[in-house]
């Protein structure tokens, strides 16, 4: 497309759609149109070519007497509705003689629309007694048709026949509002569009509007020049709406298009599925024709037959696909009511699954996990998805796509196996999500003409509009990209194993809540009690350690070597159980005191704490430090530095026996608003096998004959750790080091 400027081209890309063809001011000259004002039929409005006695500001009832007495009957006796009414034949006194008319009424606000609509002889032939046969011929075959392409088939025929034009086309939209043609009827004059698609600017969206408002339209000469209503607006100032009118002007788009398209007569007949647009019978002739009144209410009343047909089939296939993924759904349920999580439960059963939504490849993602089911793309690239899913601002709780690559553009990479993407959002807090995906599936599209218009100027001076297309020859496109659409049912059953899920989850939450008062009373009381012995045995202990010494220095002259080794023991045992008890003491005392958060330095706080520990190291260790810039932190000084004190010390007594021990603190890459610290050196390390008992109260990896300690330290880096909101873990390998991981959450901070 060849445009001068871009503003141009966002003039003109949406010029169809804002053209306000449903106030066009004039009729097609097959009739005239009467504006009047309710109460007291005065005509307000006339079209140019009413007869001379319905001048503006003169009473129906003088005027056009007979005309009046239809007028008065019918809003005596007609219930408001919406869309035009056929009243009944009148036959009026003309400039040319007697002249018989269809009339039709309906309303605009306070205002009455009447549409007078010529009779010529040709509507005198089609009867009520012509059309019912074909009527009930049409329903009976109805029953007999096996796809929705068939019971087309026969409604394109049927239309045809009754209106005697040369072509009758079965246009369906999609999701997109572009149009294809399913089922065509002709007799040769015109060309086939059968299987083509047309694109949804050939229709705008005001115009798919009216199509749904009013589901017939006639234009019986695409050549006609229209007939201008007097005055241009009603006695409220506003121009007049002619949605629901029978002898609405077209758009000159339109006609243009008609031109284009070498047909000079067109009739239109929507196609309505539960309210909503479903598609159009679109008939054409070569020549200028008109549909007589008595054919097109009859063509409106078979297309409502039929689309009260395709309704019933369409919830049928759909009522049997629910009940198909109902039962998929109810084992799923099954399995994760089963399980301790509920992605376990779908781990475990991967074809229901897939089964579920009818996909080749599922995951399941959270913050920290990644699993994959059938075929999928790598995990870095769900990974990837995974992020763009739980930072869009428009996030919705279900997120659906036939075209993933057009939303999230590195999709391209992996479109062979995941052009298609459905998606729920299991949490939004945690941004858990459960995706499906569909590989792509190349197909070659049949349009009627290249579906992209041209813009050309103005021949008068005005900004360049869109034109139609001149060319309807079959116009060819390769969709890349592209899955299978997700069809309702599939989208439907997702929603509701989200609900599913969202009620296990709720369901173990209320069982964990209940757990967690228990554990939090329990704890308060173990807390207490703990303290409580801590306290009063520290008191003893002193006392074993204090008469025990006196015992040694007072009496060491007349105890014997073994008495003296017992009396040593004693005190060093006594001296080991009184450190175990404050140790014991400080453990109970970490969920009591509030946390103090401040602001500090992370450097500062880990040299002060370097410092400490170097009194208790002796002078012929070699001790390396490589402490990394570390930043500001946000946590409670005095506790983390006990986390600190831990850490290193530990360090430096399980490096004991290495010639030359390497210390480091560092810090990574923030991640999941975390900031994470370590500690590492080089020293004994410990088995892997055994990681999940460091951090518990007691837990030991080594004899205390080759290192001393309560093991109680990292039970304390951990509680004070997650009363902060973080997370701790270790790495390490038996004889070559050890390292130690723990996160604060990251805050911003005031300036």
């Amino acid at each position: 497309m060849n445009l001068r400027s871009g503003a141009a081209q966002r003039l003109d890309l949406t010029a169809c759609d804002r053209e306000p063809i449903h106030i066009v001011g004039s009729v097609q000259p097959h009739g005239f149109l009467l504006v009047l004002e309710a109460r007291s039929l005065t005509i307000v409005q006339a079209s140019a070519n009413a007869p001379a006695a319905a001048s503006v500001g003169t009473v129906l009832d003088a005027a056009l007497p007979d005309l009046a007495a239809v007028v008065r009957h019918h809003l005596e006796a007609a219930e408001p509705q919406d869309g035009a009414l056929y009243l009944r034949t009148v036959t009026l006194e003309t400039a040319g003689g007697r002249q018989a008319y269809e009339v039709a009424a309906h309303r605009v606000d306070d205002l009455v629309v009447l549409e007078l609509e010529e009779i010529d002889a040709a509507a005198a032939e089609i009867g009520v007694d012509v059309l019912t046969p074909r009527l009930r011929a049409f329903v009976e075959r109805l029953q007999t048709a096996r796809t929705v392409e068939d019971l087309c088939q026969f409604v394109a025929e049927d239309i045809r026949q009754i209106t005697g034009l040369d072509r009758a086309l079965v246009y369906r939209f999609d999701r997109d509002w572009h149009g294809t043609v399913l089922a065509e009827a002709g007799n040769g004059v015109l060309p086939s569009y059968l299987d083509l698609r047309f694109p949804a600017s050939d229709i705008p969206v005001q115009a798919r509007e009216l199509y749904r408002r009013n589901r017939l339209r006639i234009i019986p000469d695409a050549g006609y020049v229209p007939v201008p209503i007097r005055p241009a607006t009603t006695p409220s100032g506003k121009p007049l709406d002619l949605s629901q009118s029978v002898l609405r002007s077209v758009s000159p788009v339109h006609v243009e298009y008609m031109r284009n398209m070498g047909t000079m007569a067109s009739m239109s007949v929507s196609i309505l599925v539960d309210g909503a647009l479903w598609g159009l019978i679109s008939c054409h002739n070569r020549t200028p024709k008109r549909v007589p009144l008595q054919a097109r209410n009859a063509c409106d009343v078979l297309t409502q037959i039929f689309a009260l047909q395709l309704s019933a089939r369409e919830r049928g296939a759909q009522a049997e696909k629910r009940l198909a993924l109902g039962a998929v759904q109810v084992r799923l349920l099954g399995f994760m009511a089963e399980e301790d999580s509920f992605v376990d439960g779908l781990l475990n059963h991967p074809d229901d699954v897939l089964a579920l939504v009818d996909a080749t490849g599922a995951a399941v993602v959270t913050a920290d996990r990644c699993r994959l089911l059938g075929a999928t793309p790598t995990e870095r690239e769900v990974r990837a998805l995974y992020r763009w899913l739980s930072e869009r601002d428009d996030a919705d709780e279900v997120f659906v796509s036939e075209a993933l690559s057009e939303a999230f553009p590195a999709a391209a990479s992996f479109a062979e196996r995941a052009s298609g993407l459905l998606a729920i959002s299991v949490s939004k807090k945690y941004a858990s999500y459960i995706l499906w995906f569909r590989p792509e599936v190349v197909r070659t599209v049949k349009w009627g003409g290249n579906p992209v218009k041209a813009v050309r100027p103005d021949p008068e001076g005005g900004p360049d509009r869109l034109h139609p297309r001149k060319s309807f020859e079959i116009w060819k496109e390769t969709l890349k990209g592209r899955s299978l659409p997700w069809s309702d049912p599939e989208v439907e059953a997702a929603k509701d194993l989200r609900a599913s899920v969202l009620g296990i989850v709720l369901r173990r939450a209320e069982e964990l809540a209940a757990m967690s008062e228990e554990l939090q009373r329990s704890n308060k009381e173990l807390e207490a009690f703990s303290y409580s012995v801590s306290h009063d045995l520290r008191a003893p202990f002193r006392h074993i350690v204090g008469y025990a010494n006196l015992l040694k220095t007072r009496e060491g002259a007349q105890l014997s070597d073994k008495g003296r080794h017992y009396v040593e023991t004693i005190i060093e045992a006594a001296f080991s159980a009184g450190t175990l008890v404050d140790s014991l003491l400080s453990f109970s005392q970490m969920g009591r005191h509030a946390l103090n958060k401040v602001w500090g330095d992370m450097n500062v706080l880990v040299e002060e704490v370097r410092r400490k520990v170097l009194r208790d190291v002796t002078p012929d260790r070699t001790l390396r430090w490589e402490i990394a810039p570390l930043g500001r932190a946000y946590a409670d000084p005095i506790m983390l530095r006990l986390v600190l004190e831990n850490l290193l010390s530990n360090a430096v007594k399980y490096t004991r026996g290495t010639p030359e021990a390497v210390i480091a603190m560092g810090s990574l890459p923030p991640r999941e608003g975390e900031a994470v610290y370590f500690v590492r050196d080089n020293g004994a390390g410990f088995d892997m096998a055994y990681v999940d008992k460091l951090f518990g109260v007691f837990q030991r990896l080594h004899r205390v004959e080759e290192f001393e300690g309560t093991g109680i330290g990292l039970a304390n880096v951990r509680r004070i750790v997650e009363r902060h909101g973080g997370r701790t873990w270790a790495e390490g390998k038996l004889g070559a080091g050890a390292t130690f991981y723990f996160t604060l959450p990251i805050r911003e901070e005031a300036h």
